[in-house]
């Protein structure tokens, strides 16, 4: 008899075409109602929220939609390379040469691949032995406390750090310790008292735009035994030498030993990267990172990007100098108008 009739006589799918399916579908659009542990956080957000301390509209959101002529104050694209033709032109060549993108994990790259290859490149640019991609700055952050830090190893984390960088300990099930905003003295007290284990800070610190002591941390990492890790996704590519990054700037690349990168920022792209001391370690991140494993590698037009975006940021000085003068300009001018800023020497500007 065979076994498809078999399976044909016991299970009978009833075909549904037309205005009957659609129907079903737009039903299926509410969705099942969430259980009040849930319900309840998302009531308490807009209550409290946008109908609330926000007045009943959102409060990152404007009257009207942006325009052609508006002045765009909220975007991290700090070098305006998101529409920079060379990048643009790059991408777009790269696209319709595609034929398929190996979509997998990275720890399958060969290391003659693409993107191996440009991990190497960024690495020599940032003065690095080598370095890694991952798919965001927070990923990097998450991924390399995981592989670092755990249970027995603390995760010393300046009050102001970037929230990647707390749930990046916490993904390693390790102790935060946290320690005064930019306070070697407390920092020195907190390792006295729990011992060895992972520094991690900001080199600009985005909540208030102030700048890591970097040469007192690496000076405490060394007289410790700890590892020290910056995250530099506000200075690469607006500071040190031909954008390579405050830590490259203070001449300390080869006295901290990660460095974390969001390259959604001046690099105007989804992606992020760590500098590592030696590939021994790019090989050991790659296969136990949980973000590394459990995520795909950058496509090839994100590789084309990166690469046409390093190529501008290395050679177009001009653009860290007009930030600066952008910067300078609009703190003189709140400051005239009775703003108390804070950091006032650096891109970030934080109104108090």
């Amino acid at each position: 008899m065979g076994l498809l009739p078999v399976i044909a006589e016991l299970v009978v799918f009833p075909v549904i075409r037309g205005p009957t399916l659609r129907c079903m579908i737009d039903a299926c659009a509410v969705g099942p109602l969430l259980p009040p542990f849930v319900q309840e956080r998302v009531e308490a957000f807009h209550a409290n929220g946008i109908r609330g301390r926000w007045g009943g509209r959102h409060i990152l959101r404007g009257r009207h939609l942006p325009g052609p002529c508006s002045t765009v104050v909220d975007s991290n694209d700090y070098l305006r390379l998101a529409g920079d033709k060379r990048v643009v032109d790059a991408v777009t060549e790269s696209l319709h040469a595609m034929r398929g993108a190996r979509l997998a994990s990275a720890v399958l790259l060969y290391e003659q691949h693409p993107q191996t290859t440009l991990e190497q490149e960024l690495a020599r640019y940032l003065g690095s032995a080598a370095g890694v991609f991952c798919q965001s700055g927070y990923d990097a952050n998450v991924g390399l406390l995981q592989t670092l830090a755990g249970s027995e190893v603390p995760v010393y984390v300046d009050m102001l750090a970037h929230m990647s960088l707390w749930a990046g300990a916490k993904a390693a099930g390790a102790p935060a310790r946290p320690f005064r905003h930019n306070d070697i003295a407390h920092l020195l007290r907190r390792i006295e008292e729990h011992g060895p284990g992972v520094i991690a800070v900001d080199s600009m610190y985005s909540v208030c735009g102030s700048l890591a002591p970097l040469g007192a941390l690496c000076e405490v990492a060394e007289r410790t035994g700890c590892v020290l890790v910056v995250d530099e996704a506000h200075s690469l590519g607006t500071h040190g030498p031909d954008g390579a990054g405050m830590v490259a700037e203070a001449g300390l690349a080869g006295r901290v030993h990660f460095r974390t990168m969001s390259l959604s920022k001046a690099f105007a792209k989804r992606a992020g990267y760590i500098t590592c001391p030696d590939e021994d370690f790019v090989e050991y991140f790659k296969m136990a990172s949980y973000p590394a494993v459990f995520a795909s590698t950058l496509v090839p037009s994100d590789l084309v990007q990166i690469a046409a975006t390093l190529d501008v940021v290395r050679t177009d000085e001009w653009r860290r100098t007009r930030l600066r003068e952008v910067a300078a300009t609009l703190r003189e001018a709140l400051t005239g108008l009775g703003y108390d800023l804070r950091a006032r020497n650096t891109i970030m500007i934080r109104v108090c």
